[in-house]
């Protein structure tokens, strides 16, 4: 009788718990599972979307990386954005945050000024970026051409757009700053004054008490930089399509990446490929891609957490 009961304690105990977890079981099934296993299985499929699926095996895979010209310029631009644009933005947005938490005066001037362009809409924002560094026409390269400056071609040049997209990441870096200045003003002032008391030089109070304080917020900023950056879709599309002086309307398909798919990145692929190509396999491959890669990131990141805490020994 006792084991029945115990067994039957474990069982309502069993009921309960999943009763109280089914909210996230559902979502993760409806919205994670369901939409992985199939683009696993519609990676193998030929489908248009109006037809039904047939099998291709591996077709979709050997297409997208041996035949498809636009994939591997687009997975080099993407892992240039990830390690260039996230690391110059933690390190910017590090930057602000403590510069203001030293200000004394206009501190919240300053904060709000910064914070501003992050409220902007992306295609707005990118827009009037792509306005402000025309080559031609743009304030930006008049200002550097007056003062002798060479004036580079931004969003119309392959080697410029990417280090435009990041000055526009840049830019708007009001999140990251907000999230560093609330960390950095939750340093124990103890550790300071005891650092100082010991001699420590700036540098040092910075890398010995801060870094290790606000560890885990650095690893925040870039595990959710690097995801971001991996759908980082508007920017890049909007910007190639102002350089060029495309203007879509119904029936015309534009290519992206202009100039010369430099701009081009993997979400890209997955709408071009899925929604103007309608060849739903082709993109599922490029999705699986990226999904692979941001697991990768992702488990790389938090498996080297603990390089981040500089506290050393």
């Amino acid at each position: 009788m006792t084991t029945v009961t115990l067994a039957s304690k474990r069982r309502r105990a069993a009921l309960v718990t999943a009763a109280f977890m089914s909210p996230w079981l559902i979502g993760f099934a409806v919205f994670f599972a369901y939409p992985l296993i199939s683009t696993v299985y519609f990676s193998f499929m030929h489908y248009n979307g109006l037809q039904p699926p047939t099998w291709r095996g591996a077709q979709n895979w050997t297409y997208v990386f041996r035949d498809y010209p636009y994939f591997w310029p687009a997975l080099r631009n993407t892992l240039w954005l990830v390690v260039v644009m996230v690391s110059l933005r933690v390190i910017f947005g590090l930057g602000v945050g403590l510069l203001i938490t030293r200000i004394r005066t206009g501190a919240g001037v300053f904060r709000t000024l910064f914070y501003l362009p992050y409220l902007a809409p992306p295609v707005a924002a990118t827009m009037a970026f792509a306005f402000l560094l025309n080559p031609g026409t743009g304030p930006v390269d008049s200002i550097l051409e007056a003062i002798g400056l060479p004036a580079p071609g931004w969003f119309n040049d392959p080697a410029w757009s990417k280090p435009a997209l990041t000055l526009l990441a840049l830019w708007g870096i009001g999140d990251l700053m907000v999230i560093f200045m609330a960390a950095l003003l939750d340093v124990p002032r103890e550790q300071y004054e005891a650092a100082e008391l010991d001699g420590a030089s700036a540098w040092q109070r910075f890398r010995f008490v801060t870094l290790p304080n606000i560890s885990p917020i650095v690893l925040f900023a870039v595990v959710t930089g690097v995801i971001q950056t991996m759908q980082y879709y508007t920017q890049p599309l909007i910007a190639g399509k102002v350089a060029s002086g495309v203007i879509q309307g119904a029936g015309t398909q534009f290519e992206p990446g202009f100039p010369e798919r430099s701009t081009l990145t993997l979400p890209q692929l997955v709408y071009n490929l899925g929604f103007q190509r309608f060849d739903y396999g082709s993109a599922c491959v490029v999705a699986l891609v990226l999904f692979a890669l941001s697991m990768a990131f992702t488990a790389f990141l938090m498996r080297r957490r603990g390089g981040l805490n500089l506290a050393g020994d």
